[in-house]
């Protein structure tokens, strides 16, 4: 999944860089609980709330692979359904234009095993949502 963002790469990579603020574009993410002082080095934590009230889900996100602004690779938790690894690829099109890609496969637990035409579907239409809103997010920081 990818968007083209009329933001520099560095404008985009700074939301991804305020731990704070994924709650705000991340869909399914319902409350940021803390974010380690580290974010995004490799290793830092978000610690996160997934899902509706009162079935949401405590768990935390772990940066796996951190090249600012090109690149933010994640291990997102989501138990005890699973996790998933999360991409996200910022490329340079233009003056103050970046596309963004967004890829993510589950990793571990029983959303792994559950791949089916619908949960594809799912994840692409929330896939879509989020980048839109990180868009809004990163152009409303632009100016």
């Amino acid at each position: 999944m990818e968007k083209v963002i009329k933001a520099s790469p560095q404008q985009v990579f700074d939301v991804l860089a305020d731990g704070w603020t994924y709650s705000d574009w991340v869909v399914g993410t319902a409350h940021v609980r803390d974010v380690d002082d580290a974010w995004p080095r490799v290793g830092s934590q978000l610690h996160h709330r997934t899902g509706p009230w009162p079935f949401s889900l405590q768990d935390a996100s772990t940066v796996l692979l951190c090249e600012a602004p090109q690149r933010l690779v994640l291990r997102a938790g989501l138990w005890p359904a699973g996790e998933a690894i999360v991409t996200f690829t910022l490329e340079p099109v233009g003056d103050g234009v970046t596309r963004v890609r967004i890829g993510e496969e589950f990793a571990a637990g029983p959303l792994r095993w559950v791949r089916n035409k619908l949960n594809d579907l799912v994840l692409h239409m929330r896939n879509r949502e989020t980048l839109a809103r990180l868009s809004d997010i990163a152009t409303r920081q632009k100016g």
